[in-house]
């Protein structure tokens, strides 16, 4: 497909164009790895954040979109086996198109662009029509899939070659880039790529041409998700194996004796939690650390946030508590947010840390004083017990009778620690810091939560408890309850839930992320 001159200039005419010389923009092939989202390369990370317009595939983590701009355009031109959603003339035609309107163009490709991505047949597109390209090369399938399933593709024990073949070919006899001897008889292993339809003339051809029948194989579907299947068997038993699991592409097909250290290696499907799926509540800025302890262990993760954290529609007290801060001789910190939204506020005023002068600092959790340290702060009071209750238990031991206290918090809080601070003689001055609003749900997330059971489902505060039943339609909030453990971050998250009739079956000792992952594995081994 190329362009005419006349529809290039007319098309730049209509559309804008960028701020280099010629007003055609950059096209990126970028490769996004075989499906773990952490297996994209840093590079391609952060021209997905740069980009205009993203055009991607169906084998891409739809979580890699999360590094994708807001104000860029999104393209989605996945394919299914015989049903394509957009032709390759027209994807084609769409990064042409956005290249010569001046926008940055992230192709984005399952795997690596240049291996049976057709990334050369887009290049050469390009080339034809003028427009500037880079190739980002991305973990590819045929090595990460068989890694994550065990299988080395290379041993000294076993062989030193590998070869990389299409399984869409018709595999006729007489087909001439086929050498069917040559890779029976003359390479150690064999991986296939998109051969499940093909897979018994692929074992029959390998027979036939000289590898021994009883050969190992391994068909690994949904290679390096959480959804990952692979059965294991031998050049003429494989093809009823795959048949009777009932496999389905996406699905990577290896021959070859390394088959056999499988047994031995294994290690992506033994994590503790594998094969878990798990609903994380939590804001998607906080939900990060959960997610990759739960993911670390072998969990499917659905983010479904039910809060969004935003600031305050009227800052006025937070301003005037700012200008004043050296009134203070206590702030109190009891989240994150607290934290966050606090200083991008503090910080916006013009002020530094050498503001605070000697103000002192309490903190509720471990979590909370991180966020602390990353304005070099240390606080000078954390109690063992991480709530409101733990802190007014250590103010009981002080006198701060007169003391001006300032606790920045959400909009909406529990009252008991300013209470009991007051009641204690301090002067205790409260003001929003941020609120929580309820999100819209994320597109296709209700779907991916009816696809199987729930087995556990996360809270990790009692706002979350409460939007979860605001959020989700009854219907789809029955089903994920049903078959569902309750695990809670702490006794007042648990209450919450209690009283919204949910039986809270986990609940951590200490009341952080880490905990909670740990409660949720040892409740699940038990």
């Amino acid at each position: 497909m190329k362009l005419n001159r006349q529809s290039r200039d007319q098309l730049q005419h209509d559309c804008g164009s960028n701020d280099n010389r010629t007003g055609v923009g950059c096209v990126y092939l970028v490769g996004a790895g075989p499906g773990d989202p952490e297996l994209l390369t840093l590079k391609g990370r952060k021209l997905l954040e740069t980009a205009n317009v993203v055009v991607f595939d169906r084998l891409a983590s739809p979580r890699l979109l999360y590094h994708v701009s807001p104000e860029a355009e999104r393209i989605y031109v996945g394919k299914r086996t015989g049903r394509h959603t957009v032709d390759q003339k027209d994807i084609n035609r769409i990064i042409v198109e956005r290249a010569l309107a001046g926008k940055s163009v992230v192709r984005l490709k399952g795997g690596d662009p240049f291996i049976f991505g057709r990334g050369g047949e887009e290049a050469q597109i390009l080339v034809e029509n003028c427009i500037p390209f880079e190739v980002v090369p991305g973990v590819t399938s045929g090595v990460a899939v068989p890694a994550y399933a065990g299988i080395p593709l290379t041993h000294r024990e076993y062989t030193a070659s590998v070869a990389l073949i299409t399984g869409h070919r018709r595999f006729e006899v007489k087909d001439v880039d086929v050498d069917w001897e040559g890779l029976a008889k003359g390479v150690g292993t064999l991986v296939f790529f998109m051969g499940m339809s093909s897979l018994p003339r692929i074992t029959g051809h390998l027979i036939r041409y000289g590898r021994k029948p009883d050969t190992p194989v391994a068909v690994i579907q949904w290679g390096t998700t959480h959804r990952q299947k692979t059965i294991t068997g031998n050049l003429d038993n494989i093809a009823r194996k795959v048949r009777d699991a009932g496999l389905a592409p996406p699905a990577m097909i290896i021959v070859g004796n390394v088959v056999k250290l499988r047994k031995q290696i294994k290690w992506f499907e033994n994590r503790p939690l594998w094969g878990k799926r798990i609903l994380v509540t939590r804001t998607r800025e906080q939900a990060s650390d959960l997610v990759r302890l739960l993911e670390q262990k072998g969990a499917f993760c659905i983010e479904c946030p039910t809060i969004e954290i935003c600031p305050p529609e009227d800052s006025s007290d937070l301003d005037r508590a700012i200008d004043t801060i050296s009134d203070f001789s206590w702030i109190i910190f009891s989240s994150t947010n607290a934290v966050r939204f606090f200083f991008q506020h503090f910080f916006s005023q013009g002020r530094d840390i050498r503001s605070l002068g000697r103000i002192n600092i309490a903190s509720v959790g471990t979590a909370t004083s991180e966020a602390l340290k990353k304005f070099h702060l240390k606080p000078d009071l954390m109690p063992s017990e991480f709530r409101a209750e733990g802190l007014i238990e250590e103010f009981s031991r002080m006198e701060i009778e007169g003391e001006k206290i300032l606790v920045p918090r959400a909009g909406k809080a529990r009252e008991i620690l300013p209470d009991k601070l007051k009641e204690m003689g301090a002067d205790v001055t409260i003001v929003t810091a941020y609120q929580t609003r309820t999100p819209e749900l994320q597109e296709g997330i209700l779907d991916i939560m009816e696809e199987e059971p729930i087995d556990v489902i996360t809270f990790t505060s009692s706002s979350t408890v409460r939007n979860f039943f605001k959020v989700l339609p009854e219907k789809i909030r029955k089903h994920a309850v049903r078959s569902a453990e309750i695990a809670c971050i702490g006794p007042i998250t648990a209450d919450t839930a209690e009283a919204h009739d949910l039986h809270v079956s986990i609940q951590p000792e200490i009341s952080t992320i880490p905990s909670l992952v740990s409660a949720i594995e040892k409740h699940l081994a038990s």
